[in-house]
């Protein structure tokens, strides 16, 4: 089903939202009963939190390319892109025939294999941060590791993060959320403002092991780090003997060696993740030379670093071949210029029908945010009525756009002009249609 009727509704925000819910459940009494029978076996019928939607999230059963399917049947653009991880798409033959091949050659074979030593080499040679790497199973356990590492190699217990940022589900940093963090002793500050960030570094000083952040803030709303914030933070931690840790898990993708290659501002220590494991299972961190030899087992009093799938076979075979031969360095530059080139339309269609609302983000990753101010950290969000973002997250569910509830977009590259066309067609149908009631809430000017 897809409205695009230009019918205007007078409505209120909460019967719109009821209307739009009550046709949601009405759609999808398929994934509406699967989610009953899934809270049976599992705390919310759900064994991933930010997958959760009330009344019930649709059940997916189908993929291909760039498409899903429901289980009621319906069809939609998956602009999720599995939160980055999809980079890829859901069929891409070269990487399925590289797992075929990994899988008819057997899976746990409880040794090195053919395919890790060649997906780091790529990996070193792409990031300028990275003189040698070490593999895990998810981004959450990079960012783990890199703690752990800085606290190891530096003697010192304090980090400084940045409100709003996400490093994995054992390190939130939103002050709300974190119940299940890990340990470490963790200051927060306020993300773009370089004068309180090298305050607080000369602060804190000798007791410093790290700063981490990410590049571009993903989950926190795709908010790009100012250049001068990353530069200043680099040369004052540096100055006081502290590591500078980047979270690419998301940013990785933004362009053939990340946004620190983009940026120039080159981390100590890199976590990575998501798109890297060709749609599998995958995580790695590595950094500096010095730093990551203590993990080098012939060296007296090495680091310790287990992990059963660690080197998992069918992952490496999948990212070594989307690296070398799907997701190459010319590839990575047109897709990050298609992504630019939607956002831009994005905002240009907001302005066309007076819109307060705007698409962040760089490249291949977005998110909308409804309102027309700057918006240079999380907290710039954070007051925003949640409730028109809901609407509009379901509105977009029944044209056919799939997006992340809080509305973040990423693209891949199974993706063309009739993906990114419907999509800004669908924002503007939602505008129209929504018409008089975003002029009585203010979000509409004109």
């Amino acid at each position: 089903m897809v409205m695009t009727n230009h019918t205007p509704r007078n409505l209120t925000l909460d019967q719109a939202l009821a209307e739009a819910e009550a046709r949601f459940v009405a759609r999808n009494p398929r994934s509406m009963e699967r989610h009953k029978a899934a809270r049976q076996w599992m705390p919310g019928g759900n064994t991933r939190s930010v997958l959760h939607f009330d009344p019930a999230p649709l059940t997916m059963t189908l993929a291909d390319g760039c498409m899903l399917e429901d289980l009621d049947g319906h069809r939609y653009v998956d602009f999720l892109g599995e939160y980055s991880a999809g980079l890829y798409g859901h069929t891409n033959q070269t990487i399925r025939e590289a797992v075929v091949t990994a899988m008819e050659r057997g899976t746990v074979l409880g040794a090195p294999n053919r395919y890790e030593a060649g997906l780091a080499q790529e990996l070193v040679q792409r990031f300028p941060g990275i003189d040698l790497i070490r593999f895990c199973n998810s981004g959450s356990e990079a960012n783990l590791m890199t703690f752990a590492v800085a606290r190891a190699v530096t003697g010192r217990e304090k980090f400084l993060a940045f409100r709003g940022g996400y490093h994995g589900g054992f390190l939130l940093m939103d002050g709300e959320h974190g119940k299940l963090n890990a340990p470490y002793d963790v200051e927060l500050l306020d993300y773009n403002d370089t004068e309180g960030a090298v305050a607080a570094i000369r602060r804190v000083g000798k007791d410093l092991a790290a700063v981490t952040l990410e590049p571009m803030m993903g989950s926190g709303g795709c908010i790009p780090a100012d250049q001068e914030f990353l530069e200043a933070i680099r040369k004052e931690t540096e100055a006081v003997g502290a590591l500078l840790i980047f979270d690419e898990v998301i940013t990785s993708r933004l362009s053939e060696g990340g946004l620190q290659k983009a940026t120039g501002v080159i981390p100590d220590l890199t976590a990575l993740g998501k798109y890297l494991g060709g749609g599998l299972t995958f995580g790695a961190f590595g950094g500096r030379r010095d730093i990551m030899a203590h993990f080098d087992p012939s060296r007296p009093g090495g680091y310790l670093h287990a992990g059963t799938f660690n080197n998992n076979v069918l992952t490496m075979a999948a990212g070594l071949t989307g690296l070398t031969q799907v997701y190459t360095c010319k590839v990575a530059k047109t897709l990050n210029a298609a992504g630019d080139d939607l956002r831009r339309r994005i905002n240009v269609c907001f302005k066309r029908v007076g819109m307060k609302a705007q698409a962040t983000g760089l490249g291949s990753l977005m998110c909308v945010h409804f309102t027309d101010a700057p918006v240079k950290r999380p907290q710039d969000v954070k007051t925003l009525d949640p409730q028109i973002k809901r609407l509009f997250y379901m509105e977009m569910l029944e044209r056919g756009q799939y997006m992340a509830t809080r509305c973040m977009m990423t693209l891949s590259l199974p993706m063309g002009h009739p993906e990114y066309d419907g999509l800004v067609r669908a924002i503007e149908d939602f505008c129209v249609d929504n018409g008089p009631l975003l002029r009585e809430l203010g979000y509409i000017q004109n």
